[in-house]
């Protein structure tokens, strides 16, 4: 059995403390990981794998990485999901008795990451705790440890929880002993680290945060969460604010698959900010207006008041473009105050930190001086928050170099003139080298040797250094012998050695004495970083506002009006990402309309067209405003909503194993659920995902729902051409569709949305584009006109809904459709045919219904006296595009009506 050694017994016992992390130990100028962190380490940091102790039995597995390095291989492991134990010595070395004193000075996790980097400069890293009483009462908090930031919610359902979870991105999530395993493992699907806290720890931090809260669920959490920051970062938490309650009903509410599906602040395809609506109204010129923006996104204003507030002041900044210019060039020079503030907190601020404090708080007083000569009431209180905090600024001029090193403790951070002390030691440095410099000189001339030369190492000190071609010129007795080496020797004097006392006497009291000096005035800002958080808030908001001014007038946007009734009017609206992709130029605008009396507009049209387009742009228009941002119309006249549902697209939920017509029906199934009278819906191709009937029964369904329980505004988008007879039963449906023409036999998409339901689809045309072989094309055609001729003889009989009347329902039929059946949907069956003797029809009311099961019942009622034949070729002849054909065509395709009807 090997023998551990008194290092490794050392090691050991800490690693038992943090048995869930990598444990970086700190050993001379290295971070070494030994046994199964060494393993997996060196895999995932592709690191050389060596070992320690390598005559014994079983030698033990180890890598390491630089001291000077360490950063960068803690950000890989915690971006893959790792935990990080920091494990530094806590005594010099070369004063230690025995084994070095060392503990673990920080466990980093991906919820208490806070060196993101530039690329994360414009993002939140939140660490979110969670408890619960039962399953309805959940308290939820969530902090970003590099801003301070700190929110608390109650809420009443798991999938609310989940929901919120994703909304924050989240990436660890701290739990205690009330939290359920059901949670937890719901958690565990999203790829979400589990953390556990069971005991509360009082400390003065948790006392500051938790005093503007009055539920005790919410304490709780708090309790949870600081406690595992106190924990795991084991430093000053001076920067967390005072925790702030909110509930998610007190903003516009979209659950995380609709702000997905609209492709808000990440793009579905690439999973990057380009291409999203953040990515367009970005105009931000520092990185906490970049993170308040996206938190503007992802929680719009229900509140009338406080939206028109917003665009009060964006109209301001639009019509100010000298004032906006000037803004813009101060904002630039304004480092992250936030994050500063939190780096002051946690003690791992440097010089350069500080100067880049200095350099933002300078800007203050020339942004008050614009925003003031905008001369608006609305921007008063903003004004009376730019604090320019003059005290940290000017004590911060009087003691930094203007260009500090990155190291705090190595010297040459503090001004010349600050200290007397450390402008004598400073003296006695400077002094001592030009001496050490004299006598350099003077070494030379007596001696003859001019490649004499004094220097200098940790280990000798000063020294004279003599080539040995050399020795023999050097009078006897003149030097002490200090050291050979290869080609020279080195020497030493009485005189040498006093001053080389002096010296570093000198230079390790100075060096000692300026970082002391740089922590007093660290703690001097420290006090002031309550007055920080203020200023970086209402710089923040002065950002995003000058973001929003300078986009809305770049893109012509328009200010909505925000009315108290139901009317919803925008006059060309567009699509602002698509828009910006495509240029003005080639985008088409399009109207929405709908009045008190219009909650649904069923869209048609073929693939391609933009049916999906217009419905996205709908939801971004109603976001942008009720963020307070103009919105890209000639005119809008909008609610306020307070939810936004969406199903658009197909996916399936790998992780829960559930298909494409399961997430499809569940989404559809919240929207149906929870939305109101003030909610916008939008729901694409609903019912595409199972057999053609039980999906167009589904839709058919979900619209006469919506229309009749839910009354909210719903744009539904089919490819079910029957469904847009409903427009005759349900009277606040009206159906829309997107233009297109055929030219040449090739489909021309217009883009642009008519009135009325679509007079066909065009599934083969959209697969010729897609680029589809001829021969596969010349083969559809073949089948679709089998298909319909098939249909056409099979009777069907219509389901009113239940808005009809006893008499429509008994003897009045319904408008038939005018459209042939979809490509997609090649089994649907025609409107126009007609029952005949030998089949079978629908009960008559208070028949049994098994007087009819072999029929599939239609969504509307037959058309009388044609036979399906003549039905076919009016149909047909109602499509004839007779400007894109010549004679020629014309004749054949008479003849062929001909031989159909003599059949």
């Amino acid at each position: 059995m090997t023998k551990t050694t008194p290092m490794m017994e050392q090691y050991q016992k800490i690693k038992d403390q943090y048995p869930d992390a990598f444990l970086f130990y700190r050993l001379g100028d290295f971070y070494e990981m030994f046994n199964e962190d060494a393993v997996k380490g060196s895999q995932l940091l592709e690191l050389t794998l060596t070992t320690r102790s390598h005559s014994a039995k079983n030698p033990i597995p180890m890598c390491g990485v630089p001291h000077k390095a360490v950063q960068s291989y803690i950000d890989i492991l915690v971006d893959q999901g790792y935990k990080v134990a920091i494990c530094e010595q806590m005594e010099d070395p070369k004063l230690a008795k025995g084994m070095v004193k060392r503990e673990v000075i920080q466990l980093v996790t991906p919820g208490t990451q806070t060196d993101t980097g530039a690329a994360g400069a414009k993002r939140n890293n939140y660490l979110t705790a969670l408890t619960m009483i039962d399953a309805t009462h959940y308290g939820l908090a969530y902090t970003d440890l590099s801003t301070g930031e700190l929110k608390a919610a109650e809420l009443n359902t798991v999938d609310t929880v989940i929901n919120e979870l994703m909304s924050l991105q989240t990436k660890e999530v701290v739990i205690d002993t009330t939290v359920s395993q059901t949670v937890q493992d719901r958690c565990k699907q999203l790829g979400l680290m589990i953390s556990s806290q069971n005991d509360i720890q009082s400390s003065s931090e948790l006392s500051y945060v938790e005093q503007d809260l009055t539920s005790d669920l919410l304490k709780q959490v708090i309790g949870v969460l600081v406690t595992y920051v106190t924990v795991t970062q084991k430093r000053s938490l001076a920067h967390l604010q005072r925790a702030v309650a909110y509930q998610p009903a007190a903003f516009l509410k979209m659950d995380h698959s609709s702000q997905s599906n609209l492709e808000i602040t990440q793009n579905l395809r690439t999973k990057k900010k380009s291409g999203t609506l953040l990515w367009l109204l970005d105009e931000t010129k520092t990185a906490m207006g970049g993170r308040l923006l996206k938190q503007w996104l992802d929680r719009p204003l229900i509140d009338r008041g406080q939206i028109e507030d917003r665009q009060e002041k964006v109209g301001v900044l639009l019509d100010h473009y000298f004032e906006r210019s000037n803004l813009q060039a101060e904002l630039v020079k304004v480092y992250d105050l936030e994050r500063l503030a939190g780096r002051v907190a946690f003690g791992s601020v440097n010089g350069r930190d500080l100067i880049q404090l200095q350099t933002s708080l300078e800007q203050v007083p020339q942004i008050a001086h614009t925003i003031g000569d905008l001369g608006e009431k609305v921007f008063e209180p903003m004004l009376n928050g730019l604090d320019p905090v003059e005290d940290v600024a000017e004590a911060i001029r009087d003691a930094i170099t203007p260009e500090p090193p990155l190291s705090v403790t190595d010297g040459g951070v503090i001004r010349d003139g600050y200290s007397d002390q450390l402008d004598e030691y400073r003296d006695a440095m400077r002094n001592g080298k030009q001496w050490l410099a004299e006598m350099e000189a003077h070494e030379r001339e007596v001696t003859g040797i001019n490649n004499l030369k004094i220097g200098y190492n940790h280990v000798f000190g000063y020294y004279i250094e003599v080539t040995k071609v050399n020795l023999d010129k050097l009078p006897a007795d003149r030097y002490e012998r200090k050291q050979t080496l290869a080609n020279a020797e080195r020497f030493s004097t009485p005189e040498l050695k006093e001053k080389e006392h002096l010296i570093l006497e000198a230079e390790e009291k100075s060096t000692a004495l300026e970082y002391k000096l740089f922590v007093d005035l660290r703690e001097q800002v420290k006090k002031a970083i309550t007055r920080l958080q203020k200023l970086a808030a209402t710089i923040a908001s002065l950002d995003v506002l000058q973001s929003f001014a300078v986009v809305s007038e770049d893109y012509h946007f328009v200010k909505p009006t925000l009315i108290a009734g139901h009317d919803l009017e925008i006059t060309q609206g567009r699509h602002p990402v698509v828009e910006k992709v495509l240029g003005r130029q080639s985008y088409v605008p399009n109207d929405v309309s709908m009045d008190d009396q219009t909650n649904v507009l069923l869209i048609t049209g073929p693939n391609m067209s933009g049916k999906s387009t217009y419905m996205r742009q709908l939801a971004l228009t109603v976001i942008m405003a009720q963020m307070g941002c103009f919105v890209p119309a000639e005119a809008a006249q909008m609610p306020v909503f307070d939810q936004i549902f969406t199903r658009i697209g197909a996916a399936d939920d790998l992780i829960s194993g559930q298909s494409t017509f399961m997430v499809e029906m569940q989404e559809a199934n919240r929207a149906l659920s929870h939305a109101t009278a003030n909610s916008l819906i939008l729901f694409d191709e609903i019912g595409r995902g199972t057999a053609t009937y039980d999906g167009m029964a589904l839709a058919q369904a979900i619209i006469e729902f919506v229309h009749d329980k839910v009354h909210a505004k719903t744009l539904f988008s089919t490819h079910y051409h029957e469904l847009t007879a409903l427009e005759d039963s349900l009277k606040q449906l009206r159906n829309v569709h997107v233009g297109a023409v055929e030219r040449d036999g090739d489909l021309v998409f217009l883009h642009q949305m008519q009135p009325g339901p679509a007079d066909k689809s065009y599934g083969i045309h959209v697969a010729k584009l897609a680029g589809m072989p001829t021969p596969l094309l010349q083969r559809a055609e073949v089948i679709l006109t089998d298909l319909e001729e098939e249909a056409a003889e099979k009777p069907v009989v219509a389901v009113p809904s239940e808005q009809t009347s006893e008499t429509e329902k008994t003897s009045t039929p319904t408008e038939s459709a005018t459209t042939s059946p979809s490509v997609d949907t090649p089994t649907e069956v025609s409107a126009e045919a007609t029952p005949t003797s030998d089949e079978p029809v629908a009960p008559a009311e208070g028949t049994p219904a098994t007087a009819a099961t072999d029929q599939q019942l239609s969504l509307f009622s037959d058309e009388p006296e044609m036979n399906p034949a003549q039905a076919k070729v009016i149909e047909q002849l109602s499509h004839l595009n007779l400007m894109g054909m010549t004679p020629m065509d014309v004749m054949s395709q008479v003849y062929k009506w001909q031989q159909k009807l003599s059949k």
